[in-house]
């Protein structure tokens, strides 16, 4: 079988997890033809996924978020102004036209789409015929045991209406989850394992001294230095994704900013004392299965929905801010999930074969 995706780009999570069954399936005797990367304002696509993704990789305009002005949460209001305006609306047409081209030039068998919204009106903007599988976390809030929609209204509500978007037309929807859940065909939704890749499932785990970060939005910058002007003693290293500053910048003796970089952030994680970010489900799977202390600052409904989860799952903290004295006297409390998430992750490939309809190859 010849497999396009179709990715959202905006963080690290969906591409990661494009690497991991990118790799799947060509163990399996299967081929990925393109990779079309749905891209944000605001992001450069990282190295790290052009380098490792074994093909070529085109980039589309859609749909992005747009922060507040101090660069921490969404703001809900500008980032409809900017998507829903009529210039923005014919460059997403575009894009559409764009990725049906590709499509069909590719010889493509099946479409496979990482949360980007835009593949929702695919099928009846260019009429194909082409089977999509869509492949998130944020769909579990479609599934009817989902334990967290209670709380979230309004916001919550327009997660499901641009979940219920993105899985419009879909031939299946295959949702990430910490967990196992039943499927549910009447609704196309099959429950899978977290994709996580060979270098992560590779790592062995160790407890250094420091405390490993991850922020999404470059304006979370002014609570960690705050925290760590008060706390200097405590050893920090912290991934970001900020134009214009060096790859590695070492503020002083215990504080170092990182740019994206997978495999720096990979050999950070498995050796950190605890983890924090910005709930992003893929860093979130990583840390559980390294077993390491959680502390999550969820940015927008997306990352609450994660938080939550994650929170009831493996009893993570879930702060509003880096007040990472919190983390320091309460990670030791936390109950490590790892052996019974190890367990769910390891049965990822044989899950992920059969929604797919493909044998497994021996």
């Amino acid at each position: 079988m010849k497999y396009l995706f179709v990715v959202q780009g905006d963080g690290r999570g969906h591409m990661t997890q494009a690497l991991a069954l990118a790799a799947m399936l060509r163990r399996n005797g299967h081929e990925l033809v393109e990779v079309l990367l749905g891209h944000s304002i605001s992001r450069e696509v990282p190295a790290f996924f052009r380098d490792k993704i074994g093909t070529t990789v085109s980039v589309f305009e859609t749909f992005s978020f747009v922060f507040d002005r101090r660069g921490r949460g969404v703001d809900v209001w500008r980032t409809a102004i900017h998507n829903l305006n009529p210039k923005a609306l014919r460059r997403y047409r575009k894009s559409l036209r764009f990725i049906h081209e590709r499509a069909q030039q590719s010889g493509a068998d099946a479409i496979i789409c990482f949360y980007e919204i835009l593949m929702g009106f695919y099928r009846s903007y260019t009429g194909s015929s082409i089977p999509v599988y869509c492949i998130a976390h944020q769909f579990i809030t479609e599934h009817p045991d989902f334990p967290h929609a209670k709380g979230f209204r309004p916001a919550f509500w327009g997660l499901r209406f641009a979940t219920r978007v993105t899985m419009r037309g879909a031939t299946r929807t295959l949702v990430l989850s910490f967990y196992p859940l039943p499927s549910v065909e009447r609704k196309g939704l099959v429950v899978v394992p977290p994709l996580l890749r060979s270098e992560v499932l590779a790592l062995e785990s160790s407890q250094g001294d420091y405390l490993l970060g991850y922020m999404l939005n470059p304006g979370y910058e002014e609570e960690v230095r705050a925290w760590h002007e008060v706390h200097p003693e405590v050893p920090l290293r912290f991934f970001w994704d900020k134009k214009g500053v060096p790859k590695v910048w070492k503020v002083d003796d215990t504080l170092t900013l990182y740019g994206i970089d997978d495999e720096a952030f990979l050999h950070n994680m498995a050796a950190c004392r605890a983890y924090v970010s910005t709930a992003g489900f893929e860093s979130v799977c990583e840390a559980l299965y390294l077993g390491k202390p959680l502390m999550l600052i969820p940015a927008h409904i997306e990352q609450e929905v994660n938080a939550a989860d994650a929170q009831a799952y493996a009893a993570c903290l879930v702060s509003r801010s880096f007040d990472l004295s919190r983390l320091l006297s309460q990670a030791d409390k936390q109950t490590p999930v790892t052996e019974t998430f190890r367990s769910w992750v390891g049965e990822a490939e044989s899950r992920f074969l059969s929604a797919l309809g493909l044998p497994q190859a021996h």
